[in-house]
């Protein structure tokens, strides 16, 4: 005899026991929303400020005596941003940070060329 207060009864039971979701609290359900709602937010802003740094100092770049790649950089970086805004909206907000993180390092790396 078994001592587990656990255990099933029969395998239909068994069955239904294992198709069941798991039980969540309405308090954990919302506030697990309510970050995801935040990480969202906070890579979709982040990459549209990232997007329009990286535009205007290529803007401003092109128009000085700086090489063409400085410019070419920072349009580069900005539009990998732009496309990691893109992916925060949409929820794929850990893709989204390693997009920012490469968009800024070559945003970086253009200003060394200068």
């Amino acid at each position: 005899m078994s001592g587990r207060t656990d255990s099933v009864a029969g395998p239909a039971e068994a069955e239904e026991a294992e198709r069941a979701e798991p039980v969540i609290r309405h308090d954990e359900d919302a506030e697990f929303h309510d970050e995801a709602r935040r990480a969202r937010w906070l890579a979709t802003g982040t990459g549209a400020l990232l997007t329009l740094a990286g535009v205007a100092a290529a803007l401003l770049r092109l128009t000085g005596p700086a090489p063409a790649l400085v410019p070419a950089a920072y349009a580069t970086g900005a539009a990998v941003c732009a496309a990691a805004a893109l992916l925060g909206a949409r929820g794929r907000t850990r893709r989204a940070l390693w997009l920012l993180i490469a968009g800024t390092m070559v945003m970086a790396l253009g200003d060394q060329f200068d």
